[in-house]
């Protein structure tokens, strides 16, 4: 397997460092529009990994690649990884450097507003394609917060045909949120319940930022950009009886107890793919999604929608256009950078209510807690990126040694979920070493 990684922020560094633990993969190329940040995660996996596995992919990397196309590890390091340039909205610079370096999985890691290019490029190489998040909805432009419009993943799915025409595969929504809950949903219906009422997402955290003098400040522990995009727009809810529809944002709020001495959250419904795709794959009453976010985020997001600060469309100020989300998003401290001042765990999980296989009435959460101390000592990653790109390595390393396979455009609830889970709980070497839990309540 040749993975061409677009994108080395937060997820896509912490992506590259869980990766060079694994021998699954004989290229990773680390491509960004910043390439010295590509290079930084390069040399960051190579110093971490000197005179491991792997030197003599970098010496075929650099006998048969493009200098222009990227640039190898650094002698004596981890040799599997290359840095790159690319412009990750232009789908022809995509299939460039993909047949350029031979990938045959294409792994995007930016956001998703360069989904469509990202994806349309890796096709166009005859690539697989993987990503965390899919294309991006609009509005329904008269009932809003009734009526879906153009949903989530839509135009992707619109040429799901085309994809398995020609046997490539393009995996979408393989993150941990979706991603993790997604593969939770096939667990519960194979193995948990013969009928499902609800398959409700809650995510939840207790982790505080400070800054150099000890005080608790807001930084978001994802991309700002995103967590815009997802958290002002319509909710989605699926139901059996009445198909999509939407509700207004932060509606339905509720408090979850979450595991691990996390406690109580007030979490509130939020956009989010898994909502779109759990319905096409697992049968349930009713999808849902809802995350722990907070009086003071809460507050934030909706003064930046007063102000206008949340819109996309460029503006001009003093001569120069700037999209006001991107000036949000560039104003707050990087999420990458954050790690070492942050403390607490983040939690992932599916809440499931139903029948259970006895037949009786069963009430399960299954979940993911990951510490930021631990992510941090082991990975020099916080917790929220490194939980959210453990499982694309992990799905990666299933498509590589054959265990999960398809074609056309398809989500993680479209294949087995044992094995995913098996390898992502194993000790290491074997596994990543990164448990899972099951409660029932």
């Amino acid at each position: 397997m040749r993975v061409l990684m677009i994108g080395s922020g937060g997820v896509g560094d912490a992506a590259a460092r869980i990766a060079a633990e694994r021998d699954f993969f004989e290229l990773w190329v680390v491509a960004d529009y910043d390439v010295a940040r590509a290079e930084r995660t390069v040399a960051a996996v190579t110093g971490r990994h000197s005179g491991m596995k792997g030197g003599g992919a970098r010496e075929l990397a650099s006998a048969t690649l493009p200098r222009l196309h990227g640039t190898p590890g650094a002698p004596g390091g981890e040799g599997r990884f290359v840095a790159a340039q690319v412009d990750a909205s232009s789908a022809e610079a995509v299939t460039e450097l993909a047949l350029a370096h031979g990938a045959t999985h294409v792994f995007n890691a930016v956001d998703p507003k360069f989904n469509i290019p990202v994806f349309t490029g890796a096709r166009a190489a005859g690539a697989d394609y993987l990503d965390m998040a899919m294309s991006l909805s609009q509005r329904h432009p008269e009932q809003p917060f009734e009526k879906v419009g153009v949903m989530l993943g839509d135009e992707q799915f619109a040429v799901a045909g085309e994809w398995e025409a020609e046997g490539r595969l393009a995996l979408v929504g393989i993150g941990v949120e979706p991603g993790l809950s997604d593969v939770f949903a096939r667990y519960a219906a194979d193995h948990l319940f013969d009928e499902i009422d609800e398959l409700g997402t809650r995510d939840g955290a207790n982790l505080v930022v400070h800054d150099e003098q000890g005080n608790d400040i807001f930084a978001p522990s994802f991309s700002m950009w995103t967590t815009i995009e997802e958290c002002l727009n319509p909710p989605v809810i699926w139901e059996k009886e009445r198909g999509w529809f939407t509700t207004a944002p932060f509606s339905e709020p509720e408090v979850f107890d979450f595991p691990a001495g996390i406690g109580p959250v007030e979490c509130v419904n939020v956009e989010h793919e898994e909502v779109l795709l759990m319905p096409r794959w697992v049968d349930a009453k009713r999808v849902t999604f809802k995350y722990g976010l907070g009086d003071e985020f809460i507050t934030i997001l909706k003064v930046l929608n007063t102000l206008g600060l949340d819109r996309t469309e460029p503006i001009t100020v003093k001569g120069v256009q700037v999209s006001p989300r991107d000036v949000v998003a560039a104003a707050l401290p990087d999420p990458a950078t954050i790690g070492p001042r942050m403390t607490g765990k983040t939690c992932a999980g599916l809440f499931v209510t139903g029948t259970g296989k006895d037949g009786l009435p069963r009430r399960t959460y299954l979940y993911h807690v990951v510490d930021n101390a631990d992510t941090m000592a082991g990975y020099d990653a916080q917790c929220v990126v490194w939980q959210t790109a453990i499982n694309p390595v992990v799905a990666l390393e299933l498509l590589a040694n054959g265990t999960w396979k398809g074609a056309g455009v398809l989500g993680p609830e479209a294949f087995d979920a044992v094995p995913f889970l098996d390898l992502l709980a194993a000790p290491k070497p074997a596994g990543y070493g990164s448990p899972w839990g099951l409660e029932d309540r």
